[in-house]
């Protein structure tokens, strides 16, 4: 079979060593007679997998003790709302950052909870760029952020600390991906479904220290505080989801850690925007200082050329860059597991097609 190159933008490429385990576990698990997705939960080889899988995220991100990790089901678009339930006191309010729709959409959720006021946005220049944080009212619980934007290509450089209060953001794109600063942060959530596994799962990572301080009757799901008590096993867990992340985790360390996949991703974002920046044919979507490594979106200059560059790129076995609905134009997705090999072959296609033009 011919090599596809997945440049989808999620469910993510996961590493094929992930692909071929997980496959086997489904068939049966550590010779146990049973398929892993037919064993209890609550059986001791998968209560391992969860301890292991909450253990070695806190590791390879790098996070102190007072944070606690849970590996919970509804995506980032759950934790929107949860985030806000457990941070947000009876009556407070909460700054958020608006850099495109997911988190246009964590601040529709949130506004059920509470007074939430938009201090940054890149909107009105079509969501192209990460706008500058400004210093945040004291009286606001969190400054909220989108990390990374998949739909625009933009992303966040730095951590905004400039905020001056508690630091809440969703990296549901660029988590495991970057070394960052956790001292800020009350809480990151992200979906395992770009960097770390397939979808099903959403990781949480809060400072225990801040829950129980709401003032609110939380249902039970959505606090945080629940999970914690239980082990991330308040209700049944996607025991295939945390099972591939746990294996995606391990591929992760074995490669020398975040530290080491960093300098991979960047590798791979200086390839493609280097040959974005020279071809005649094609120019990037995000402003160049907000570009993300995750997620390179780019167009055509002449869109008389899509229909032959489409299938030039087809035929090469690239898979999954059109762009998103809203933007048009092309989006290479280069999450942690994709190889350089593959920016390669895409970027091979893009000379080729300017020269033949």
């Amino acid at each position: 079979m011919s090599t596809i190159h997945n440049f989808s933008a999620g469910p993510c490429i996961l590493p094929k060593e992930v692909l071929k385990e997980a496959s086997e576990a489904v068939k049966e698990w550590n010779d146990n007679g049973l398929s892993l997705i037919e064993m209890s939960h609550r059986s001791k080889p998968f209560v391992a997998v969860m301890e292991e899988t909450r253990a070695l995220t806190k590791e390879l991100l790098g996070l102190p003790d007072r944070f606690e990790i849970l590996y919970l089901q509804g995506g980032a678009s759950l934790a929107f709302l949860t985030a806000a339930y457990n941070l947000i006191p009876e009556g407070g309010s909460a700054a958020y950052s608006d850099t495109g729709t997911w988190a246009n959409k964590s601040i529709k959720e949130a506004r059920h909870l509470g007074e939430i006021e938009v201090v940054s946005s890149s909107k009105d220049s079509g969501y192209n760029n990460i706008p500058a944080t400004p210093k945040v009212d004291p009286r606001h619980s969190y400054f909220h952020y989108t990390t990374n934007n998949t739909i625009f290509g933009t992303q966040y450089k730095g951590i905004p600390t400039e905020a001056g209060v508690p630091l809440v953001a969703d990296m549901s794109s660029d988590i495991m991906s970057k070394k960052f600063d956790s001292s800020p942060f009350q809480l990151i959530y992200a979906g395992a479904q770009k960097n770390m596994g397939p979808a099903g799962t959403v990781m949480y990572a809060i400072d225990k220290d801040v829950l129980g301080k709401t003032g609110r009757d939380i249902p039970s799901y959505l606090d945080l505080g629940v999970h914690i008590s239980k082990d991330s096993m308040f209700n049944t867990p996607p025991v295939f989801s945390i099972f591939t992340t746990l294996l995606t985790l391990r591929w992760l360390k074995n490669l020398g850690g975040v530290e080491a996949i960093e300098i991979r991703n960047n590798a791979k974002a200086e390839l493609i925007y280097g040959e974005i920046d020279r071809n005649s044919l094609f120019r990037g979507h995000a402003e160049i200082n907000s570009r993300s490594t995750m997620n390179a979106t780019f167009m055509l200059k002449d869109e008389s050329h899509k229909e032959a560059f489409n299938a030039a790129w087809a035929k090469a076995g690239v898979s999954g860059i059109n762009g998103h609905r809203s933007i048009g134009g092309y989006r290479a997705s280069m999450y942690n597991a994709l190889p350089l090999e593959s920016v390669a072959v895409l970027v091979d296609v893009m000379k080729e097609f300017e020269r033949t033009i």
